[in-house]
């Protein structure tokens, strides 16, 4: 896809969708996938019942939900711990391989998720995809996306300390070559906005199954539904006027 419009770092006008706006742009936008881009977790929660169900266990939803956000070798150790007698390695391959077939059925995007990933992408925003699912499972969600969203992919498999550590933010901005202290990134669990607040990324947390709370270092957006480059900006010039 051919993108027209430079990347712009200062608050030189631009022309966006008709609209001419002056705003600070981030250096990148790092994006959480699993309840952020699209709605997952119930897939998630599916594949570890029926994992769980296979070796004589049980596994609910409020179990499931103890989960989002963590990577899955820590999942794999308590769906271990609840009967199930394959290696951490074994588990991650079988729930993702469930997870990618669900997929197949149909992408479950998150509301406002495409149009503010297009809008992104034709303003020349940098943006990668920082997620605590394995690579194959990213670059299968992404290639649903009906043009190139991401300029890079931090997967689980490709980090040493899963999220709420910072070093999943940390990569995303560094493979930009960008400070996080200039990035926002967009999360939809505490686990993940911890991470990124840790990383010293701006962040916008979007509740979908767990709720969140305020006053944890982040701006809560109920939906992405309706929001722009005009409100990541917003965000952005308020953290910086909070932090001058």
């Amino acid at each position: 896809m051919a993108h027209d419009l430079p990347f712009v770092k200062d608050r030189t006008p631009v022309r966006l969708n008709l609209v001419l706006v002056t705003e600070l742009l981030p250096a990148a936008v790092l994006w959480d996938m699993d309840g952020t881009l699209v709605d997952t977790e119930p897939y998630w929660l599916a594949a570890e019942a029926e994992l769980v169900a296979s070796y004589g266990g049980t596994w609910t939803q409020e179990d499931g939900f103890t989960l989002v956000g963590s990577g899955l070798w820590h999942a794999a150790s308590i769906l271990q711990r609840r009967g199930v007698e394959l290696t951490e390695d074994e588990i991650v391959d079988r729930l993702t391989d469930r997870v990618m077939e669900q997929i197949e059925t149909g992408v479950a995007w998150r509301p406002g998720a495409l149009e503010l990933l297009a809008e992104l992408r034709d303003a020349g925003v940098p943006m990668t995809l920082v997620t605590m699912s394995i690579r194959r499972m990213a670059e299968h969600v992404a290639s649903f996306i009906p043009f190139s969203a991401f300029d890079h992919i931090v997967a689980g498999d490709s980090v040493t300390h899963s999220k709420p550590h910072p070093e999943p933010y940390l990569i995303g901005a560094e493979l930009l070559g960008v400070d996080p202290e200039q990035c926002i990134a967009i999360e939809d669990s505490t686990t993940g906005l911890a991470s990124a607040v840790a990383a010293g990324a701006t962040a916008i947390g979007v509740p979908l199954h767990s709720p969140l709370e305020h006053g944890r270092g982040y701006t809560i957006w109920p939906t992405l539904a309706g929001r722009g480059i005009a409100d990541l900006s917003e965000v952005l010039r308020s953290r910086r006027t909070d932090v001058a």
